[in-house]
């Protein structure tokens, strides 16, 4: 006795911790007893479990409910009309105010049934809170209690007697569900536990918490622990954390996945799904590709030119000009000869300072053109080469050595006393000789020509004298007379000399 009335006292207790949930809300009853007047259905209609009443657990006392007989199936709920947190659930069984025995008409009837909590009116959508299996018309209570800490809207009483169905003995042959109150102890403000409902759940609840501990009955997306103290562990989000985050993200959010800390390089977009665009790759797609081949096989990732570099540069990602002398496609080519070995034109060749001596052209890949040297091939070869002004195009050394009489690499120097300056003097002087011979015989014979008609005219003039003499003697023996002048003969070869002069 005294042991039952603690348990009383406890129950009362326990019972006032926490508010009837379900006094006055919506019901509902699949198969209400039929009457022809609305007095006597209002008597026995599925709302009377509900109204608070308990004092009369007659069948027409107007505080209980009643389901149809010969029914297979008897369904009753409430709509606490949101999902609210639930402690314990009391039900007040109909007794016709007489005592309650295995003699009694009524308890057989009750045998075998079923509470569910359900956010919805499908029973088999929500929580099994009990289930009678151990029950029969000696032991089942008038009133049952039964903890259920669960979250909720309908409470769902169920009772079944299937064709076919083989039940324990003392089981009514079909289901009622004469009610006269069930009562929904738990808090009437979601979110909040405790004997008084007066202390908030933790934040991350996915709903509302165990009414006496706090503990999260779910959580919110992106948290995880006993109270949803802890998020999502990193690479994970959503709803119990089972989703992963694209791999692209440097770090998603806990909640929705969104990469709020940024894209890996390459990504963009709020989950970092999207490449970078054609011609752009990187951290924030913010650096620009270089000068690939093909800008499309540009990584997106690090700017790397997949197919090679445009003319004019080199390097992983193409940005640097070509150097040492090179130029073109993949600097695959060499500068010509540019003046003082300076770096072509990266891209196409040209030589931006002009051409070593001995070279010409942009690129100072052609040699000066024949006859010419040195720098801008502006300089002509000696006329004094072998082959005249035929010279090497750089240094404007003659190829095949001097002319006679001239020496040096450009031929422009004379001759010098030399044993080659000897044989070219001796060769010079022989001719010079040859020339001096030639020439005074070439006078002697002229002066012996002369000279023999001069000694013929001499002689014409001597006999031509002589007979002029003997003519004049033989006049002057004639005569008779001596020439005084005859001494003087001299005087009259001056005259003759003289005449042969003229």
């Amino acid at each position: 006795m005294l042991f039952t009335l603690c348990l009383c006292f406890g129950f009362a207790v326990l019972s006032s911790e926490y508010e009837n949930i379900a006094l006055h809300k919506p019901t509902y009853q699949e198969f209400p007893y039929q009457v022809s007047s609305s007095i006597g259905r209002e008597l026995i209609q599925a709302g009377n479990a509900v109204d608070g009443l308990k004092s009369n657990r007659s069948i027409w006392g107007g505080q209980c409910t009643q389901s149809a007989s010969n029914q297979q199936t008897a369904t009753w709920w409430v709509n606490l009309t949101s999902i609210l947190s639930i402690h314990h659930i009391t039900i007040y069984y109909r007794t016709e105010n007489s005592p309650w025995d295995s003699t009694s008409d009524y308890p057989w009837r009750f045998l075998g049934f079923s509470i569910y909590v359900s956010n919805t009116t499908d029973r088999f959508q929500g929580t099994l809170c009990y289930k009678d299996t151990e029950f029969n018309i000696s032991t089942i209570p008038a009133v049952f209690n039964t903890t259920c800490l669960v979250h909720g809207q309908y409470v769902i009483y169920y009772n079944e007697r299937l064709q076919g169905a083989t039940y324990p003995n003392g089981y009514s042959k079909y289901a009622f569900n004469e009610i006269c109150e069930l009562e929904v102890f738990g808090c009437s403000i979601p979110g909040y536990y405790g004997y008084d409902c007066s202390i908030p759940c933790p934040e991350h609840c996915l709903s509302s918490c165990h009414i006496e501990t706090g503990a999260c009955l779910g959580c919110a997306p992106g948290y995880l622990g006993h109270r949803c103290e802890s998020d999502c562990p990193y690479g994970y989000f959503g709803q119990n954390c089972a989703m992963v985050c694209n791999s692209t993200c440097t770090g998603c959010d806990n909640v929705n996945g969104v990469c709020d800390t940024g894209c890996h390089p390459g990504w963009k977009g709020d989950f970092c799904q999207e490449k970078c665009l054609s011609g752009t790759y990187g951290y924030n797609c913010s650096g620009m590709c270089g000068h690939c081949l093909d800008l499309s096989y540009c990584s997106h990732v690090d700017g790397t030119c997949q197919t090679g570099c445009g003319p004019g540069y080199h390097g992983r990602q193409c940005k640097e000009e070509c150097e040492q002398n090179t130029y073109g496609t993949n600097c695959s080519k060499l500068c010509g000869n540019c003046l003082n070995k300076d770096q072509c034109h990266h891209a196409n060749g040209s030589c931006l300072n002009g051409c070593n001596p001995g070279f010409q052209g942009d690129k100072c890949l052609e040699a000066c053109d024949s006859g010419y040297y040195g720098l801008r091939c502006k300089q002509e070869c000696s006329s004094f080469c072998k082959q005249s002004r035929d010279c090497h195009h750089v240094t404007g050394f003659c190829k095949d050595g001097c002319k006679s009489g001239w020496q040096g690499n450009d031929c422009f120097e004379v001759l010098k006393n030399t044993e080659c300056d000897t044989d070219w003097q001796s060769r010079f002087y022989g001719m010079t000789g040859a020339f001096c011979v030639t020439f005074i015989i070439l006078i002697t014979h002229v002066i012996i020509t002369r000279n023999e008609k001069k000694c013929c005219t001499r002689k014409h003039l001597q006999d031509h004298t002589a007979k002029q003499k003997e003519s004049h003697y033989m006049k002057t023996y004639e005569n008779e007379a001596v020439d005084p002048g005859y001494q003087e003969l001299g005087e009259f070869n001056t005259s003759s000399t003289i005449y042969y002069n003229k």
